[in-house]
């Protein structure tokens, strides 16, 4: 036997892809919750505390839009991964603005999944051997307590927030096309839709307001500006 990965909820009404979703899971070393309705599933994470949760938008009792407002709503950061059909685009941005941490279009190969949730879970655990703390101006950025500061006030950032943050940081005055982002802050080796990027850079300078260091090269992408005295 070896150590368990931790436990990953399962949220998703229909059992045949549930199933599935738990045999993988399983092989991979996870332990495995699965509810089958909004409400039953956002009641298992707060009782159960797993490492991640698979989140299909599409549920009877609260549906996964909800059920994300109301875990980042009460403080709850736990690594998010959305499910979502193929015509539910707008859900399915409107859940990454809310907080989840990355998504999956059904239909999906159980091999990717399980891929995705070990991606959410390195970038919650952040990269090892992280650097002095990262303090000018206005901004603390602190990568061994991953946390952000805006006039010495607390920022909560998700998990892939402060990644992105951080990496541009450390970066700073390196131009990232959103591709090279892709890459380098989710892990993606493949070419994806590169909106998500967009989505989250939105989200992390809405928090930060205009104490945010993020600046867009038109035509290329992002950089972030370095930290003042």
């Amino acid at each position: 036997m070896t150590e368990s990965r931790g436990l990953v909820l399962v949220v998703e009404d229909e059992r045949h892809i549930s199933d599935v979703q738990r045999l993988y899971l399983t092989r991979e070393g996870f332990g495995v919750h699965v509810e089958a309705d909004g409400t039953a599933g956002l009641a298992a994470a707060r009782r159960l505390h797993p490492v991640a949760i698979v989140l299909d938008i599409g549920l009877p009792g609260m549906d996964g839009i909800a059920f994300c407002r109301a875990l980042r709503d009460a403080g709850d950061w736990t690594p998010v991964l959305l499910v979502t059909a193929r015509g539910e685009e707008a859900d399915r941005i409107l859940g990454l603005e809310l907080g989840a941490d990355d998504y999956l279009t059904k239909p999906f190969s159980p091999r990717e999944l399980v891929a995705r949730v070990k991606t959410v879970l390195r970038r919650a655990a952040g990269p090892p051997g992280p650097p002095p703390e990262n303090t000018g101006g206005r901004l603390s950025v602190d990568p061994v307590s991953r946390t952000v500061r805006r006039d010495g006030e607390p920022v909560e950032l998700t998990a892939t927030e402060f990644n992105l943050l951080h990496h541009l940081l450390q970066h700073a005055g390196q131009v990232f096309t959103r591709e090279q982002l892709l890459a380098q802050v989710w892990g993606y080796a493949r070419y994806r839709d590169t909106r998500m990027v967009d989505v989250f850079v939105s989200q992390v300078r809405a928090k930060l307001g205009d104490a945010s260091p993020i600046r867009t090269v038109r035509g290329v992408g992002y950089s972030a500006t370095a930290p003042g005295p």
